[in-house]
């Protein structure tokens, strides 16, 4: 089937990527929308030819709406914009790249308007995951990962009966820049040292949370929502070669893996043709050539988010929302030099010990975790 396709955070990593499948597939693309990168997106309206687009940065909407007059495009600005976009545009899949807390709105509209979702934006399902959950079951719409290691587990659990019989999930991580490193080895990288990911190409963001290996926390806290499993039955390994993207341990100890290059276009083709399955643009997996894959337990000592994480999911309520926030908070600050990256997770710990309890919760209690969190790790 040829879809038809919003692509929200079109310019980033994910979503430049995205549109290289929509280009060979031969995709319609109805949407596009970015947070403020106006030259990047004014290339792709002029390819693509989206009948919306929007700008989270309301003068970067201005001076987009400006320089693509002559397209016919509609232009709208602002958060609210973007999740116009995901609900109002005329795509039957709405793929939803954005980075951090900003993709759970336009989540919500997408699965409101009964939209086929592809998430790639983890902390749409970190932060509000019962809220999202019980928002796709109510309008009977799927949602398909994006994200490498969750992907890999939603392909290992299509050969499963119903009742799957399984046993765990085993979430790969890559180890990230500073594999093997100490804390006191850690105490003075830069954010320039951070973002020298060994496998991945990603955003600034992201590739931070890899070297704190809080991704893989909040990928934990995903996998929990993603795969109705408990947070005990998720165990992480470090593999370095980033060739097994997860698996999955069934009742009878077989594991079933999904393996193939590090190469995010993958991921993102599946979700956009499942359940069918077409030429790739990504090379072969030489098994020969690999030679061997290695796998190592995490330091929890050293990278202690990934236990943060674990720790705000058996809580439950608002407590993984509030982790996810601080992190963003904490992961700017050392981006801009403002802190030290060991102080990271003690800052996200901060936040989780001093968050409000509360079991069920609406969009605004949500939003004014953020606010918590973010306010919290700004003041020490």
């Amino acid at each position: 089937m040829t879809r038809s396709l919003c692509i929200l955070g079109s310019t980033g990593s994910i979503g430049t990527q995205s549109l290289d499948v929509a280009r060979l597939g031969g995709y319609t693309v109805e949407a596009l929308t970015a947070y403020s990168d106006v030259k990047t997106l004014e290339a792709q309206i002029r390819e693509f030819r989206p009948a919306l687009a929007a700008m989270a940065d309301e003068a970067a909407a201005a001076d987009l709406k400006t320089r693509v007059a002559d397209t016919g495009v509609r232009v709208l600005s602002g958060p609210e914009g973007v999740a116009y976009c995901a609900a109002e545009s005329r795509a039957d899949t709405v793929l939803n790249a954005v980075v951090g807390m900003a993709g759970l709105a336009p989540t919500l509209a997408a699965l409101r308007a009964k939209k086929r979702l592809a998430l790639a934006n983890k902390e749409t399902l970190v932060a509000g995951g019962q809220l999202v959950m019980e928002t796709a079951k109510q309008n009977g719409v799927p949602i398909l990962p994006v994200d490498s290691e969750h992907s890999a587990i939603f392909q290992c659990l299509q050969g499963a009966s119903e009742n799957r019989a399984l046993k765990k999930l085993i979430l790969t991580a890559s180890g990230g820049p500073f594999f093997g490193k100490t804390a006191a080895e850690l105490q003075n990288v830069t954010a320039a040292d951070a973002l020298r990911h060994p496998n991945w190409s990603m955003g600034a963001k992201i590739t931070v949370d890899s070297a704190t290996l809080m991704n893989k926390g909040l990928e934990l806290i995903e996998a929990v929502w993603l795969f109705s499993v408990s947070p005990d039955d998720v165990q992480i390994v470090v593999h370095r070669e980033s060739i097994l993207h997860s698996a999955v341990m069934y009742d009878d100890n077989s594991v079933i893996g999904q393996l193939g290059l590090p190469d995010m276009r993958i991921p993102i083709q599946y979700a956009l043709t499942y359940p069918e399955r077409l030429p790739s643009p990504v090379g072969e997996l030489d098994l020969a050539k690999l030679g061997r894959m290695t796998f190592y337990e995490p330091d929890y000592e050293t990278f202690r988010c990934i236990n943060l994480c674990r720790r705000a999911i058996h809580k439950g309520g608002l407590y993984p929302a509030a982790v996810n926030s601080a992190n963003e908070q904490a992961n700017a600050m050392f981006r801009r030099g403002e802190i030290g990256f060991l102080e990271i997770a003690d800052r996200v710990e901060r936040v989780l010990e001093a968050a409000p309890e509360k079991p069920a919760y609406t969009y605004e209690d949500i939003l004014e975790t953020d606010r918590f969190a973010r306010e919290t790790v700004q003041g020490g």
